[in-house]
């Protein structure tokens, strides 16, 4: 089941529209095929589950936007931080935090909490890679997310960013990856 339309994550990615401009598309639909993904990899549909997932995703990356940096991992979860505050939600944050500090792992994530944490790491690692990282996940799966949530230049501007950063910070080209 692809999960098209998820309230919490539109008003998320609406609430941020300015800030990602010409992005917006590209942004939401990387953000719709890691949630989808993740979902998959954990097998579930919960409701409680979704939203958190909904939250991280949201949250994963929009650093590079709303504070034009490629070191964006701090905002992101900063942002992450105050929203859940104000939303209530403050027993989430240091998952929905870790969510957004490890997606960039190269390796497994073993700590607690852990299941989330690592199928995000997965479900973006599978995305960002265009299916080159699969665990597991079926080649026709990524093909109909891909056709569901297509990717409207994403993948153009992380080579663009990744270049830029590469040229301004040749010691630190990649700061959001973890080991």
């Amino acid at each position: 089941m692809l999960h098209t339309q998820v309230r919490q994550l539109e008003e998320l990615l609406q609430a941020h529209a300015p800030a990602l401009g010409a992005d917006f598309t590209a942004y939401r639909n990387h953000c719709y095929r890691v949630l989808n993904l993740a979902a998959s990899l954990l097998a579930t549909d919960d409701a409680e589950t979704l939203e958190k997932l909904a939250i991280a995703v949201a949250f994963h990356d929009l650093g590079i936007w709303t504070d034009r940096t490629f070191d964006y991992l701090p905002p992101s979860e900063q942002r992450a931080q105050v929203w859940l505050a104000q939303a209530g939600l403050e027993r989430w944050s240091e998952e929905i935090t870790l969510m957004i500090r490890e997606h960039h792992k190269l390796r497994r994530y073993r700590t607690e909490p852990s299941v989330l944490v690592e199928a995000m790491r997965k479900a973006d690692w599978a995305d960002v890679s265009l299916g080159l990282l699969r665990f597991g996940l079926p080649r026709a799966y990524l093909r109909e997310l891909s056709a569901a949530f297509p990717n409207a230049g994403f993948h153009r501007r992380l080579v663009q960013l990744s270049l830029r950063r590469l040229l301004s910070h040749p010691w630190s080209p990649l700061p959001m990856l973890r080991f």
